[in-house]
């Protein structure tokens, strides 16, 4: 109630200024008597002085009520005159303060629970490893094979999670540098040996000794070593190629992984950048997890490299990524 007669006592002013002045003239001027037009005037005159008043004093509140505001400062009043604007003013800056907190826990709670699963990726490795060794040293013992095969899938699920987690803080584990592209194909691929074997898949590499390029050493590693592990996964049956090269186009060098699989089909060609989706290759081979696109499409952007994916039912996939 005293918000509301603080915010009405410009009305209370008005009412008796145009009567007090309406009647002042009235017994003053002789003509103001009989002619109406004078009260008509008059009153028009106080009502059109007394909205400008209004307008100019809640001006900067009509602004922001009428214009989409762009950053969270923008809701904020600034040189408010009025009782019911500045209290207005008041409440936001009292919201934003509440939002800023909120955002300031949310953060504290994402940075707690990236630096628990970076932990925990990172303990069960090393519970991962000792088994790969056990496995090696029994290797001729039935359904090994099988038990490798499920270590594998472990490990690289634990990877995907870890540079999952990692993309939030992109800025904090990025170092730009000049890469040799062949180096790390073949380390990649030397990784690989066993799926590459397993699956009767063959690399095929087409890159030159000393060529480099401006990009992020370990990002570019996971980008180089997902495209490899789809290319083999998705060759279908054995005595495949996969294809890796780099070439110059234009200004840029571009890196290309193409196999000769399944390929991908047309419906799902717009959406396989999309988190965890899997499509109907996922569906059929089972071990997609609808995440290595999405990732690699987004490490990518970071870098300010250009992905691109081109496929063909029955004829396979390519992958190119363009280097800025």
């Amino acid at each position: 109630m005293r918000l509301f007669i603080r915010d009405h006592l410009s009305f209370f002013a008005l009412y008796v200024c145009n009567f007090g002045l309406l009647f002042v003239l009235y017994h003053i001027i002789d003509g103001f008597r009989t002619n109406v037009m004078y009260f008509l005037v008059v009153s028009f005159f106080l009502f059109t002085c007394f909205l400008t008043y209004r307008y100019m004093s809640n001006r900067r509140m009509y602004q922001i009520l009428s214009n989409e505001p762009t950053r969270p400062e923008d809701i904020l009043l600034r040189y408010s005159y009025t009782p019911l604007s500045t209290s207005f003013e008041q409440l936001l800056k009292q919201q934003y303060r509440l939002f800023q907190q909120e955002i300031q826990e949310y953060e504290i709670r994402q940075d707690e629970h990236q630096m628990f699963i970076n932990q925990w990726v990172h303990q069960m490795k090393t519970p991962l490893s000792v088994i790969q060794l056990i496995l090696q040293e029994h290797e001729d013992e039935p359904h090994i094979e099988k038990m490798k095969q499920e270590v594998e899938k472990l490990h690289n699920g634990l990877n995907t999670a870890l540079y999952m987690a990692r993309l939030d803080t992109f800025h904090h584990d990025f170092r730009a540098e000049s890469v040799l592209v062949k180096p790390l194909v073949k380390k990649n691929i030397n990784e690989l040996k066993e799926l590459f074997i397993r699956k009767r898949v063959f690399p095929s590499i087409d890159i030159a000794d000393d060529l480099t390029v401006p990009s992020d050493a370990k990002w570019l590693t996971f980008i180089i070593h997902q495209l490899l592990t789809n290319a083999i996964r998705y060759s279908g049956e054995g005595n495949k190629k996969v294809y890796i090269r780099a070439y110059p186009y234009r200004e840029h060098t571009v890196l290309e992984v193409r196999d000769e699989g399944v390929g991908i089909p047309k419906a799902d060609i717009n959406r396989v950048f999309d988190p965890f989706y899997t499509g109907e290759n996922g569906r059929r081979f089972g071990e997609s997890t609808g995440m290595g696109l999405y990732i690699i499409k987004s490490v990518c952007e970071k870098l300010g490299h250009q992905i691109e994916l081109t496929s063909k039912i029955g004829e396979g996939t390519t992958v190119k990524i363009t280097f800025y």
